[in-house]
């Protein structure tokens, strides 16, 4: 069989026909997009087909992909309203594959990276409407209730913007070759500004954006969401924050995602997604511009993470120009942080 780099396909082969329909020989094709936990595309000969996730290539951060933890999260929230794709399996033992994944279905839809992606499956008088039912999901993934489904005890439930602080902060510290005061100054000030009482604790997904899900191009409906990794307990205005800085808009200086999606006609704006969030989860968004400074520095330290991987080889045939993206996009997230907070007076 075909060697792929980061499968041993004998083994996961034996693992997947033993409990899926597949039959060998199967095919390993990993999606391009993501930069972190890789994903890949399982296809028999008859063209039935599961995803499986495992870690990057290499040596990880501390606490980093985990596939337990995403594993856990997406079987917890299967009866919930939250669409997520029904789970097949975990394997923890290192010796199948050199590092643990999960598998599960694959939903049906598309995921929409680039304009052109958006152009292609979603008419324009349709954009509006995949706008709201993406606000709408997040505001159900905040309405769950943790103990309900079993994830009471993913996390402390108090804390959560220190305790993001001090861990991106510190991985930061720990893996970026690069001198980065900046990062370190915004930790301080954001430290210092926390907005208190935060929201009680919800389901943060930590990544939340548009082509983190899949969309049902028939419906507008959002098919799944994915991408569950750094997933935890936390304040749910973070998340909408994250939200808001993958949300690039006309007029934007700072694109967190090359070819964002939100750029095309058609999709909301920042303010309108805000109004719609805080109608339908009911929490108070006044707070938001510190939640913006700090997801846009949050932003600066995981996108550090994913440079400092490239440069050290964990992905394989690494993309030079999308290298010097990541090299160029960590100070502008840092400096656009910084507007926002002085802008605000924190």
């Amino acid at each position: 069989m075909t060697e792929v780099a980061g499968i041993a396909v004998d083994a996961v082969t034996h693992w997947i026909t033993q409990r899926t329909a597949l039959v060998a020989p199967l095919t390993f094709t990993k999606i391009q997009g993501g930069r972190s936990n890789l994903t890949f595309i399982v296809a028999d000969r008859d063209g039935r087909q599961v995803i499986l996730r495992r870690p990057p290539l290499g040596e990880v951060l501390e606490s980093a992909h985990d596939m337990g933890r995403e594993n856990r999260l997406v079987s917890a929230l299967a009866p919930t309203k939250v669409p997520v794709p029904a789970s097949i399996g975990l394997e923890t033992d290192t010796s199948v594959t050199g590092a643990p994944f999960y598998v599960m279905e694959l939903v049906d839809g598309v995921v929409l990276r680039t304009p052109a992606d958006v152009e292609t499956h979603i008419p324009l008088a349709q954009r509006g409407v995949v706008s709201e039912r993406l606000v709408d999901v997040l505001a159900q993934l905040h309405a769950v209730d943790v103990d309900a489904v079993g994830l009471g005890d993913l996390a402390r439930r108090e804390g959560y913007v220190q305790r993001q602080l001090k861990r991106w902060s510190s991985q930061v510290a720990s893996a970026s070759k690069r001198d980065m005061p900046l990062l370190l100054d915004l930790h301080d000030r954001l430290v210092a500004t926390i907005p208190e009482p935060q929201t009680g604790a919800r389901i943060v997904h930590g990544d939340y954006r548009l082509d983190n899900v899949i969309i049902d191009p028939h419906t507008t409906t959002v098919a799944a969401v994915l991408d569950w990794e750094i997933a935890t307990l936390g304040d749910p205005l973070a998340d909408l924050a994250i939200l808001l800085v993958y949300w690039t808009q006309d007029g934007d200086q700072v694109f967190p995602l090359r070819d964002a999606p939100t750029l095309t006609p058609g999709f909301w704006t920042r303010d309108q997604v805000i109004s719609r969030y805080q109608e339908q989860a009911g929490i108070d968004c006044s707070d938001i511009e510190f939640y913006l400074a700090f997801g846009y520095w949050k932003m600066a330290c995981i996108l550090e993470g994913v440079y400092t991987r490239f440069r050290s080889g964990m992905y394989d045939n690494p993309d030079q120009d999308e290298l010097a993206f990541f090299e160029r996009i960590v100070p502008e997230l840092a400096e656009r942080s910084h507007e926002i907070a002085q802008a605000s007076g924190r």
